[in-house]
């Protein structure tokens, strides 16, 4: 857990990380925008392009994934390094592409590992900004990224969670969590898949959709805590920042 050292920064300096922190949310979903022009559609009708097993069972199917991601990124840390961004985007990338050469059943199965590496890439940001992946609160914060609308949805990001930094957090909260984040990702997973069915361009899809959402899910994790690390460095409540950045986030979507 990071503790303030000397004086809390000053005003001038956290407002203007808070506005860094909204620009880089505003961003994080237009490289999204170019795989939606290679699908030639919009994001909403791709979840038509599922069997209807297949959309019954996604909500069922993404919970139990995050659930097992939740505890095999944790552990991938002990055997796997930290490294740059990029090199998850890379191999993210590179799963997309081999589970849409196959069409829905190589989709399907390489849901569950894309998942376990997006959530590893969460935690890796979350020890950039100081914060120890192996804190309950840190663990539950790296799920709770998932939150976010996913980049092929109409979000101005402002539906971004945050959880207080001294929270202690049990198994059955995360389990809640998980469950409550499971539809959202669901829903974003779900265009995914149906991206990797289409013909020809399953490849091409699975690689450029997993490299929008990594570079979407890892620029949320700065945001989300970007904030937190400024709620400690700034001695200002969480609750404050949080509001203060989605008052920002508004005005500029307005």
């Amino acid at each position: 857990m990071m503790e303030i050292l000397g004086r809390p920064i000053d005003e001038a300096t956290t407002e203007a990380r808070l506005d860094a922190l909204v620009r880089r949310n505003a961003r994080a979903g237009n490289a999204a925008m170019d795989v939606l022009n290679l699908l030639g559609g919009q994001a909403e009708g791709l979840l038509d392009r599922l069997p209807t097993g297949v959309r019954m069972r996604l909500n069922s199917t993404t919970e139990e994934a995050l659930r097992q991601a939740a505890e095999a990124a944790h552990r991938s840390r002990g055997v796997v390094g930290d490294g740059p961004a990029w090199r998850v985007q890379a191999l993210t990338t590179v799963m997309g592409a081999a589970g849409g050469m196959g069409g829905l059943p190589t989709a399907l199965a390489e849901l569950p590992a894309t998942t376990t590496i997006l959530l590893r890439a969460i935690q890796d940001v979350a020890l950039d900004h100081g914060f120890d992946p192996d804190e309950p609160s840190v663990r539950f914060g790296s799920v709770e990224v998932f939150g976010a609308a996913g980049p092929l949805a109409d979000d101005d990001g402002v539906n971004l969670g945050f959880i207080g930094t001294r929270m202690t957090l049990t198994g059955a909260a995360m389990r809640t969590l998980i469950a409550r984040v499971a539809p959202r990702l669901a829903t974003v997973l779900g265009q995914k898949l149906a991206a990797q069915t289409v013909p020809v361009l399953g490849a091409a899809a699975g690689a450029g959709i997993n490299y929008a959402y990594t570079r979407y899910y890892q620029d949320m994790a700065h945001v989300h805590f970007g904030l937190r690390r400024l709620a400690i460095e700034s001695d200002r409540s969480p609750e404050d920042l949080v509001l203060a950045f989605r008052e920002r986030a508004a005005r500029r979507q307005g």
